[in-house]
């Protein structure tokens, strides 16, 4: 599903007007939950899964073009955790 379609179904459910309004709100859920990501609190959608920024420790690589080891520096990722309803839907 695109971001079109997410606005589409937001504007249909919760009876909105426009898509500009629906947009608008998917915009902000977005936004939030970015923004807490980047304070290093996790973002939880009840029912959909959770979100959490941990770090990744630093690893040895393969280049598939040469076959070259590389080292792949440490970073931190977004680790998504699917809810229970989602889980056990699938």
């Amino acid at each position: 599903m695109t971001k079109a379609g997410l606005v589409e179904q937001i504007k249909d459910k919760a009876g909105l007007n426009t898509k500009v309004q629906a947009e608008k709100v998917l915009d902000t859920i977005v936004e939030s939950a970015r923004a807490a990501l980047l304070e290093g609190e996790g973002a939880i959608l009840t029912g959909f899964g959770s979100f959490k920024v941990v770090q990744r420790a630093a690893r040895t690589g393969r280049n598939p073009g040469t076959g070259e080891m590389i080292r792949i520096p440490a970073c931190k990722v977004v680790k998504y955790i699917m809810g229970k309803r989602i889980k056990s839907a699938i």
